[in-house]
């Protein structure tokens, strides 16, 4: 095919024709194969490039080798217009020897036929890009047809002039938008350069306000606070004297206060005119303030006096929240806020004094047990009864007036609530006398707290501590009074050791808590119960070392006979028992006692004629039998020991050891 189109075109065709156009050259076939092409063919003059496009055309209806040599072979009859040649287009030697390669040497092939056909001419495979022959060919006679010139006729001429006008009338309109964009652009410059003229003289102004803002500033900061001081808004004026009553009115108030402070301070240095028409004016507003403090202070102490009121609730939702107004009327009229003060604790004096009177009566009608004379430690029979505090004496459950038990649980209890009244006149139970005591006084230390902290948060800093302590103290004068006749009535008549000894320690645990809750005012009648309770134990304590000794006393002064000594039986006394359960309830509820307490002594006391009464009890029950002697003291020991042995604290290792000595010394001798 190729050597066809080399065929076909003529040596003289290569000169430059006038008006002629390059043509691009034809796409070329891709070979596969790297061998040379297995024949060389003559270039045959007098071909032209349109032969070429027969020969591609011829090539699909022949599908051999054969045909398509053949085909090369003939003339260019074709009637389309002929094409002139560039002249600068490529030589197609060239062409062909870049995609064959270049000829082959026929002198050193050796003379063999290169014109002849081979199988493996046969089967050279060429790549088309995926077109057909048919598809190829056509293909090349599109390319010939746009690369040629053709003429323009009167119907192309017409199509083309409306295509101009239309064109022109497009430029035409072009050029009006843009003319009209010109003079919007040039209005917006204009406008622009008004609007900078404007932003200029607007920064001159604001420039020369930031210089008189500056000036103003300085002149308030220094004129500020000196104005302030010498005017009284109305609104200020019409607040104190018609408003409520609440945090906004305090608030209004203290600065009331403050500018009459400040008034009476730059009046001593100043007499202007200011001044001057200023002092009337907030001295009147002043008074009315006064005025209405009083009214609203006075009707919360009426609401005191109440039935059924609690305090508490109003001291805290209507004093405390203006403790302020106190204050206030302290400064301006203390002899009112004097008159004030006294009417609030004639009104607390005389609640308390009800409400613990109250209190104390429901108290008594709980039952206790009565632990009289009967109960000592040397008496043989010991009777149980109940009663109440009132007097009469009524069959209760029975009780031992030398164990402890439960009773030491009142000193470990969490509950810090005391029993109230209804449920103290509705208790069926029996108990002993610390129930009452502690229930009592719980319920007074708490109020007493309470009423301390009040006087101390409202009347403070207008009264010092020391009148505010007086003051409480006159408050709490007749309910101490009360607890203190409480405790009188508990204590003295009954031969409890260890229920005064109970009370005793809880009296310290109030203390304690006192001093935690830094309530001072009441160590007075701390102080006072504590000296009401010691004497009583140290009477009780007393009473049982004169019965241990009368029954010493009532022992026989001669020795049992050898007969009776046999029978006699070495089990520890029945009041040895007593006295183990007596000295263990004594060192449980002295674990953390010092050396310098009365009941210290006390029970040494005790012990001491114990021990005279076990050694001469050995005698009148023994005789000379040493050793039964000796045996019964050491089983009398023993089992004081053995009671005690689970108590701990100072005290209680002191008697640990002195036990624990007496026991070694009998068990030894026997």
């Amino acid at each position: 095919m190729w050597l066809d189109r080399l065929a076909g075109q003529h040596p003289g065709s290569a000169s430059p024709q006038p008006n002629s156009r390059p043509i691009s050259p034809l796409p070329l076939p891709r070979r596969t194969s790297s061998a040379r092409g297995p024949y060389l063919t003559s270039q045959r003059p007098g071909s032209t490039p349109r032969g070429s496009t027969q020969s591609l055309a011829s090539l699909a209806s022949n599908d051999s080798s054969t045909s398509l040599l053949a085909s090369s072979k003939r003339a260019n009859g074709s009637a389309l217009k002929q094409s002139v040649t560039v002249d600068d287009a490529p030589d197609p030697e060239a062409v062909l020897d870049r995609i064959l390669g270049p000829l082959p040497d026929i002198a050193s092939s050796g003379g063999e036929d290169v014109s002849s056909i081979t199988q493996d001419d046969l089967d050279l495979d060429f790549d088309f890009g995926g077109l057909s022959l048919r598809e190829l060919a056509a293909g090349d006679a599109e390319v010939e047809d746009r690369n040629t010139y053709r003429s323009q006729t009167v119907q192309d001429y017409e199509q083309d002039k409306a295509k101009f006008e239309e064109l022109h009338r497009s430029i035409r309109a072009c050029d009006d938008i843009l003319c009209s964009v010109e003079s919007n652009l040039t209005s917006f410059r204009n406008d622009l350069a008004a609007v900078s003229a404007d932003i200029e003289s607007l920064q001159a102004r604001s420039t020369a306000l930031n210089v008189r803002l500056e000036n103003r500033k300085a002149v308030e900061k220094g004129l500020g606070p000196i104005v302030e001081e010498l005017s009284v808004s109305p609104m200020v004026v019409t607040r104190i004297s018609e408003g409520t009553i609440d945090e906004s009115w305090v608030k209004v108030l203290a600065e009331v206060d403050r500018r009459a402070t400040a008034l009476k301070k730059n009046s001593q240095h100043s007499g202007s005119k200011a001044m001057a028409d200023m002092g009337p004016l907030l001295e009147k507003l002043i008074l009315k303030a006064v005025e209405r403090i009083r009214d609203f202070l006075v009707a919360q102490v009426k609401a005191l006096r109440s039935p059924h009121i609690n305090a508490q609730i109003i001291q805290q939702q209507n004093f405390l929240r203006f403790k302020d107004l106190f204050a206030f009327i302290q400064k301006h009229q203390p002899v009112l806020a004097s008159e004030i003060c006294l009417a609030y604790m004639n009104t607390m004096r005389w609640y308390y004094l009800a409400q613990f009177t109250r209190y104390g009566k429901s108290l008594e009608k709980i039952k206790l047990h009565v632990l009289d004379k009967n109960d000592v430690l040397g008496h043989e029979d010991v009777s149980r009864r109940a009663t109440v505090l009132s007097g009469s004496k009524l069959g209760g459950t029975p009780h031992d007036a030398f164990n402890l038990g439960r009773r030491i649980e009142i000193l470990k209890t969490n509950t810090q609530i005391a029993m109230s009244s209804y449920l103290a006149e509705e208790d069926q139970s029996t108990h002993y006398l610390e129930v009452p005591f502690r229930n009592f006084n719980l319920a007074l230390i708490d109020n007493a707290t309470s009423e301390y902290t009040f006087l101390t948060t409202f009347f403070n800093p207008a009264l010092s501590f020391p009148v505010i302590s007086r003051h409480f103290n006159y408050i709490f004068e007749p309910t101490f009074a009360v607890g203190q006749a409480l405790t009188k009535h508990l204590a003295s008549d009954t031969f409890d050791g260890l229920g005064l000894l109970l009370c005793v320690r809880l009296n310290q645990h109030f203390q304690f808590e006192l001093q935690r809750r830094r309530v001072p005012a009441v160590d007075g009648y701390i102080n006072g119960t504590a000296m009401a309770l010691w004497p009583r134990l140290q009477s009780v304590m007393d009473a049982h070392c004169e019965s241990v000794k009368a029954l010493t006393a009532a022992l026989p002064s001669r020795a049992a006979s050898a007969a009776s000594a046999k029978t006699a039986s070495a089990a520890p006394h029945v009041v040895t028992q007593r006295f183990g359960q007596l000295v263990h309830g004594i060192l449980a509820l002295s674990t953390e006692a010092g050396d310098d307490e009365p009941v210290v002594a006390s029970l040494r006391r005790l012990r001491n004629e114990m021990e005279v009464f076990l050694t001469k009890a050995s005698n009148a029950s023994f005789g000379a039998d040493k050793r039964k002697r000796e045996r019964f003291l050491y089983n009398n020991y023993s089992l004081i020991l053995t009671i005690i042995s689970d108590v701990t604290g100072k005290l209680a290792v002191e008697q640990h050891e002195h036990f624990e000595a007496l026991k070694t010394a009998f068990q030894e001798a026997g």
